[in-house]
């Protein structure tokens, strides 16, 4: 049976992937070299088929804020799902921690920046390569991309090798990358790709136009005239002249013209345009899955890292944080709300930051103090940062420890939706009760002010309720009341309150500060500011 030359492509690219697998396997041949996943440890990990949302939380802690800014500007990578994928282990946080601060390194930072640039290239001359009709002109567009492709490996690869970095998941894929470099079917690949150019730049041709005619012919020496006109013409260009060329915003191609007139030069040339035909249908599936998974997958760690170099120069700092998912004592020192600093930062460089630390029996945080404190951007980062910590992230902070949750739940006030049927009061039950009975001693429970529709009486015993039970289930969280007197509930509740400036209580600090409520004592203060107290008030009323 005959064999064609796609057939033979396929075989040979089977080959190169049966060496890895039996390199893997160890029957032989080249060292074991093993390659998932930049993301994923483990060729399973992770991998989720169809649509996938964002988590329920997402919007109450302005996480989909957050995840809009990291990837806006590279929709072409669908990054979104890999923020709604949260790993569930801690080895896995830690080799993501390990390629984050791997690419911490300028030198490696660059080259694997462009790599990704020279794939985006690739990119889309395999798409100009589908987009345009004219045979030869799509051929064309695909040889490019080959070529850039190649290029793309090689330097990547020298890249790699320069960096030698630490981490497992950029050693393995340097391993990888080191053994497809040097395998025959890169080789024949990069070969072949430099033969069919220089065949191709080789061709020479005349072009006469005469009226309507248009003939094309073998070059015969004729003297090109390019250098003596522009000469010719140079004399008129006197100083600083205005460009009247106009930039085209089509993708380059060719018009029919220009087709027929390359048709005829492949009749004049026919052993160049038919390697030409042969190598497109030899090497249609030339783009190795593991480089083009590779591209796409770094854009995590690359999106993330430049967006945090924003809050960076602006002088706030990130950290790694230590990630347990036994010990519950959490910390963090100078953290923010990233969603709200990424508002403020370009008008108001000063963003206040926070710590906070749960230690010994503590596990929940009750937050009181005056409206627009502050009290509502600390519940979101203390979200914020056990979830983007959980992706193996680098969190706001100059250091940090934090807890792995196996779920994150979040009750914050919503519009009342009239096709329930349930007045406000009741729906806050109603939501409350689902997330305490799906609630693990695993979870973390971010709660901001509910029951206010009701009575400050029946306020405090439903919250003294929920406090029970998160302190039965042992869970993390955090409480955010305008009610004092959850703020000192057991041994598990941390009261903090917002702070405000001690010589205008009309002024907010947005600092939270660990110390009891203090509702009577704030209000107090704003009726002596207006000398409303009751000896004000009585002086000023003496006849």
């Amino acid at each position: 049976m005959e064999t064609t030359n796609l057939d033979k492509g396929i075989e040979r690219k089977a080959r190169f992937v049966g060496q890895r697998e039996k390199a893997a396997a160890g029957e032989g041949g080249t060292s074991p070299t093993s390659f998932h996943s930049i993301l994923f440890e483990s060729s399973d990990s992770g991998i989720v088929r169809g649509k996938i949302e964002p988590p329920p939380f997402f919007r109450d802690l302005n996480l989909d804020q957050i995840v809009d800014a990291i990837t806006t500007g590279r929709e072409e990578y669908s990054l979104k799902s890999f923020f709604y994928i949260r790993p569930t282990n801690l080895m896995l946080i830690g080799y993501r921690q390990e390629i984050m601060r791997d690419l911490e390194s300028e030198p490696l930072f660059a080259g694997i920046k462009s790599f990704s640039e020279r794939m985006h290239a690739v990119r889309g001359h395999l798409a100009a390569a589908e987009n345009w009709r004219y045979k030869f002109s799509t051929e064309r567009w695909f040889l490019d991309a080959v070529e850039i492709y190649c290029t793309a490996v090689t330097e990547l690869h020298r890249d790699l090798e320069r960096a030698n970095p630490n981490s497992r998941g950029l050693r393995a894929f340097r391993d990888y990358l080191a053994q497809y470099a040097e395998s025959e079917c890169f080789k024949t690949l990069r070969q072949e790709a430099d033969v069919v150019r220089s065949e191709l730049s080789a061709i020479r041709y005349c072009v006469r136009i005469k009226g309507g005619s248009v003939t094309v012919r073998p070059y015969e020496s004729e003297i090109d005239y390019t250098a003596t006109a522009e000469e010719t013409f140079g004399k008129f260009k006197q100083g600083a002249v205005k460009d009247y060329l106009c930039k085209s915003t089509s993708l380059p191609g060719m018009n029919h013209v220009e087709a027929t007139i390359l048709d005829r030069v492949a009749q004049l040339n026919p052993q160049a345009f038919r390697s030409l035909d042969d190598f497109c249908a030899k090497q249609r599936d030339f783009l190795e899955k593991p480089i083009a998974d590779f591209d796409r997958e770094i854009q995590f760690y690359i999106a993330y890292l430049e967006y945090a170099e924003t809050f960076k120069r602006a002088g706030l700092k990130f950290c790694y944080p230590q990630v347990s998912d036994t010990n519950k004592e959490a910390c963090n020192c100078d953290g923010f709300d990233l969603a709200l600093a990424g508002k403020l930062i370009k008008d108001n460089p000063r963003i206040v930051c926070n710590d906070f630390s749960l230690s010994g029996p503590e596990r929940i945080f009750v937050v009181t103090g005056p409206n627009q404190g502050g009290k509502t951007t600390f519940a979101r980062t203390f979200g914020q940062l056990h979830y983007l910590a959980s992706l193996g992230c680098p969190v706001p902070g100059s250091e940090a420890r934090l807890f792995l949750f196996d779920r994150l739940f979040t009750h914050f006030e919503r519009e009342e939706d009239i096709t329930t049927l349930r007045g406000k009061l009741q729906d806050d039950i109603v939501r409350i009760h689902q997330i305490l009975e799906h609630a693990t001693p695993n979870s973390i429970v971010i709660i901001n002010e509910i029951f206010s529709s009701t009575s400050v009486k029946d306020g405090v015993q439903l919250g003294k309720n929920i406090l029970e039970r998160l302190s039965q289930l042992d869970a993390l969280g955090v409480c955010v009341t305008f009610l004092d007197e959850l703020a000192v509930f057991n041994e598990k509740t941390v009261s903090v309150v917002a702070a405000i400036a001690p010589d205008n209580p009309t002024q907010r600090t947005f600092k939270i500060e660990r110390r009891r409520a203090d509702g009577l004592a704030y209000a107090l203060a704003i009726a002596e500011k207006y000398r409303l107290t009751y000896d004000q008030l009585k002086a000023r009323l003496k006849p």
